[in-house]
């Protein structure tokens, strides 16, 4: 059986600059920041197909940099254009952001091919709502706000995805990042071809898997 999760508390450092279009150069970057893994905490022990995933984060002119590797068998979305609903149509990564000072929350996604998705709820009862029509067109970030760029490799079995999220495209009132935080979450949803769900995860201590949690997710400090 596997050992208790508790939900993350990062220190988020500033990073030197890279070019953005190099892998090396930005595995290099990320090579002393803070990491967190993808786990499945509401469960007792992790599913037969759960594939690992490490996330890595840092700052930098004001703006989170994210760094996710993911483990997977079988690379595939059936995505084709931005915002979309990419939960659904293959593998995502997901980024969750909310200011402590605001109860309005971000949720990004990236699918394989860097097809985006930016939704931003207003509150816990605006997902209650989605939910209840089965539509997120109320939360659709229409002129996408982040920047994004995957890497898939087939031969080594994972994807990657640097995703760039300005300060401005969270924070109702942007400030400077050093010193603020924010609570996270990172999610993955795993689809192998042949298996009727996909295999979901979190890098939060999620009781039930719900990745709009919020008491549940980690909190993240600037500095």
């Amino acid at each position: 059986m596997k050992s208790p999760m508790k939900s993350a508390t990062i220190s988020c450092p500033k990073l030197p600059r890279f070019t953005a279009v190099d892998l090396s150069a930005i595995r290099q970057a990320f090579a002393g920041a803070p990491a967190c893994t993808l786990q499945q905490a509401w469960r007792a022990e992790l599913e037969p197909d759960f594939a690992p995933g490490k996330v890595w984060l840092g700052w930098r002119d004001e703006t989170l940099l994210i760094l996710a590797e993911l483990t997977d068998a079988d690379i595939h979305t059936s995505a084709t254009e931005p915002n979309q609903r990419l939960w659904e149509l293959g593998d995502a990564f997901e980024v969750f952001l909310r200011p402590a000072s605001q109860e309005a929350y971000s949720e990004i996604q990236v699918a394989p091919n860097n097809q985006r998705l930016q939704l931003r709820y207003a509150s816990a009862a605006a997902v209650a709502q989605a939910r209840q029509s089965n539509s997120v067109a109320d939360a659709l970030v229409h002129d996408l706000s982040f920047q994004s760029r995957t890497w898939v490799q087939s031969e080594s079995r994972c994807w990657l995805a640097l995703v760039e999220i300005p300060a401005a495209a969270v924070c109702d009132q942007p400030g400077p990042l050093p010193g603020s935080h924010w609570h996270f979450s990172f999610g993955r949803y795993d689809y192998t071809r042949g298996r009727s769900e996909p295999v979901i995860s979190s890098s939060s201590a999620l009781s039930q898997a719900d990745f709009h949690r919020l008491a549940e997710w980690g909190t993240l400090h600037f500095i």
